[in-house]
């Protein structure tokens, strides 16, 4: 203990002055452990307070925010704040996002399909939207062992979940679907560019005409690489770890297809993405389309 220390924890009791005769120290230095302490109370109130402020929004998220995102979340509020603090408030009340899952494989290649290029060469951005899509198939465990298989499509541009289709099934009528349903929510897909991995699925002869009758152009990467594909695997790890949070299935088909559509919902209209700035795709598009008429005025 400080010879400042014990002053302090003593000054009840005995003089200060005197105190601080016997112990040799100066009467104005022994002060600072009283103002340290006042200092320390009051970052502990504010901690506290912020603390409330990040449970409030992580809880919000579903569990799934972690550090960056309620970061960004807390300056959108108004709340001026440091990430690093951030971190700190929500290490020492065990506040956390959650993590990831391992992968299960969906991709089965069909060694007889016709070769399609690569037009991505791993650039996943877009100048603008409708102008670049990516599409996945993952997994979705249910309780006994048993699967649905969601299928989506992206927009490069905002991540935006423009198509999305879920079956028991990994059939080319799952890709379609979600395909048709990007299509109706863009109003079209004329002159846009789909990418898929080689899964036998987006390399049929179907996935092919509807493609063509759609006026899309197909890109493919490179077999048994997954960078090739890695926004889509990307997306869909965080889909599975902020539903799933821990527990090994959805239950069953029903509570899957509620959960994962309500997730979609407020990923698209108000989860923070880091690609956007941390903003959500609906609001990023919006911010685009808002300059774009700025520029035109």
């Amino acid at each position: 203990m400080s010879r400042f220390q014990f002053v302090h924890d003593h000054r009840d009791t005995y003089e200060v002055k005197r105190l601080c005769q016997v112990l040799d120290v100066n009467r104005s230095s022994s002060y600072k452990p009283l103002s340290g302490a006042d200092a320390r109370a009051v970052r502990r109130r504010e901690d506290q307070a912020l603390a409330e402020q990040i449970r409030r929004i992580h809880t919000e998220s579903g569990g799934a925010y972690g550090s960056p995102r309620v970061t960004a979340e807390l300056r959108a509020t108004g709340t001026r704040v440091n990430h690093k603090r951030v971190a700190r408030v929500m290490r020492t009340h065990a506040i956390a996002g959650v993590r990831l899952r391992r992968r299960l494989r969906t991709t089965v290649p069909d060694p007889t399909a016709t070769t399609v290029a690569d037009l991505f060469q791993r650039d996943f951005t877009a100048p603008e939207p409708g102008r670049k899509y990516m599409g996945d198939i993952t997994y979705l465990p249910l309780a006994g062992g048993e699967f649905l298989y969601l299928a989506t499509v992206l927009d490069c541009f905002s991540r935006k979940v423009v198509g999305w289709s879920i079956a028991d099934h990994m059939r080319t009528d799952l890709v379609a679907d979600a395909l048709r349903m990007a299509a109706a929510t863009r109003g079209g897909l004329t002159g846009a560019i789909f990418h898929g991995d080689h899964g036998a699925q987006y390399g049929s002869r179907a996935f092919a005409d509807l493609c063509s009758d759609l006026g899309v152009t197909r890109s493919m990467g490179t077999v048994g690489s997954s960078e090739d594909n890695a926004a889509c695997e990307s997306f869909h790890a965080s889909l599975k770890r902020e539903t799933l949070q821990g527990a090994r299935d959805f239950g069953d088909p029903a509570t899957c297809r509620r959960t994962v559509f309500v997730w979609l919902t407020r990923y698209n209209t108000r989860r923070r993405h880091s690609a956007n700035g941390h903003l959500s795709p609906n609001d990023y598009e919006r911010r685009h389309h808002t300059a774009k008429l700025t520029l035109a005025a």
